[in-house]
Protein backbone atom coordinates (compact mmCIF):
# COMPACT_ATOMS: atom_id res chain seq x y z
CA UNK A 1 0.00 0.00 0.00
CA UNK A 2 2.46 2.63 0.87
CA UNK A 3 4.63 1.58 -2.29
CA UNK A 4 1.32 2.69 -4.45
CA UNK A 5 1.34 6.02 -2.15
CA UNK A 6 5.06 6.63 -3.35
CA UNK A 7 4.38 6.03 -7.02
CA UNK A 8 0.77 8.14 -7.08
CA UNK A 9 2.79 10.52 -5.47
CA UNK A 10 5.69 10.97 -7.86
CA UNK A 11 3.77 10.62 -10.91
CA UNK A 12 1.34 13.79 -9.42
CA UNK A 13 4.26 15.52 -8.77
CA UNK A 14 5.87 15.21 -12.65
CA UNK A 15 2.62 16.03 -14.10
CA UNK A 16 2.60 19.53 -11.90
CA UNK A 17 5.87 19.93 -13.07
CA UNK A 18 5.08 20.04 -16.74
CA UNK A 19 2.41 21.91 -16.54
CA UNK A 20 4.43 24.77 -15.61
CA UNK A 21 6.65 24.58 -18.25
CA UNK A 22 6.55 27.37 -20.84
CA UNK A 23 3.83 26.91 -23.61
CA UNK A 24 3.22 28.75 -26.79
CA UNK A 25 0.61 30.97 -26.24
CA UNK A 26 0.33 32.85 -29.93
CA UNK A 27 2.58 32.79 -33.01
CA UNK A 28 2.31 36.43 -35.23
CA UNK A 29 4.17 37.25 -38.33
CA UNK A 30 6.76 39.97 -38.34
CA UNK A 31 7.79 40.54 -41.45
CA UNK A 32 9.07 39.07 -45.08
CA UNK A 33 12.65 39.11 -45.98
CA UNK A 34 14.75 38.48 -48.65
CA UNK A 35 18.49 36.40 -47.91
CA UNK A 36 21.23 37.48 -49.53
CA UNK A 37 21.00 34.33 -52.33
CA UNK A 38 17.91 36.02 -53.21
CA UNK A 39 15.69 33.19 -51.45
CA UNK A 40 12.99 34.54 -49.25
CA UNK A 41 11.90 33.70 -45.79
CA UNK A 42 9.65 34.89 -42.74
CA UNK A 43 10.14 36.26 -39.56
CA UNK A 44 7.58 35.15 -35.96
CA UNK A 45 7.19 36.68 -32.87
CA UNK A 46 6.09 33.46 -30.13
CA UNK A 47 5.05 34.63 -27.10
CA UNK A 48 5.06 32.33 -24.34
CA UNK A 49 3.28 31.63 -21.43
CA UNK A 50 6.02 32.85 -18.84
CA UNK A 51 5.53 35.99 -20.50
CA UNK A 52 8.94 35.74 -22.61
CA UNK A 53 9.05 36.26 -26.68
CA UNK A 54 11.37 34.15 -29.10
CA UNK A 55 11.48 34.19 -32.96
CA UNK A 56 10.55 31.80 -35.36
CA UNK A 57 11.92 31.85 -38.95
CA UNK A 58 10.17 29.44 -41.77
CA UNK A 59 11.94 29.09 -44.91
CA UNK A 60 8.99 26.93 -46.21
CA UNK A 61 5.88 25.78 -45.26
CA UNK A 62 7.90 22.66 -43.50
CA UNK A 63 10.78 24.42 -42.32
CA UNK A 64 10.56 26.16 -38.99
CA UNK A 65 13.59 27.18 -37.17
CA UNK A 66 14.04 28.65 -33.70
CA UNK A 67 15.89 31.95 -33.69
CA UNK A 68 15.94 35.11 -36.50
CA UNK A 69 17.27 34.06 -40.06
CA UNK A 70 18.85 30.69 -38.12
CA UNK A 71 19.04 27.37 -39.67
CA UNK A 72 19.46 25.32 -36.40
CA UNK A 73 16.94 23.70 -34.34
CA UNK A 74 14.51 23.57 -37.09
CA UNK A 75 11.28 21.54 -37.13
CA UNK A 76 9.01 20.87 -40.02
CA UNK A 77 6.16 21.70 -38.01
CA UNK A 78 5.07 25.24 -36.55
CA UNK A 79 3.75 24.22 -32.88
CA UNK A 80 6.88 21.86 -32.60
CA UNK A 81 9.31 24.90 -33.55
CA UNK A 82 7.19 26.99 -31.55
CA UNK A 83 7.31 24.89 -28.04
CA UNK A 84 11.12 24.73 -28.79
CA UNK A 85 11.53 28.29 -28.83
CA UNK A 86 9.65 28.55 -25.33
CA UNK A 87 11.93 25.86 -23.97
CA UNK A 88 14.87 27.51 -24.91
Amino acid sequence: MKAIKIVTFAALAAVSVSSFAAKPRSIEFSASHEAADGSSYATYTVKCSDGTENTLTSYSRSKWCVGDNSAELCEKKQIKAAQKACKA
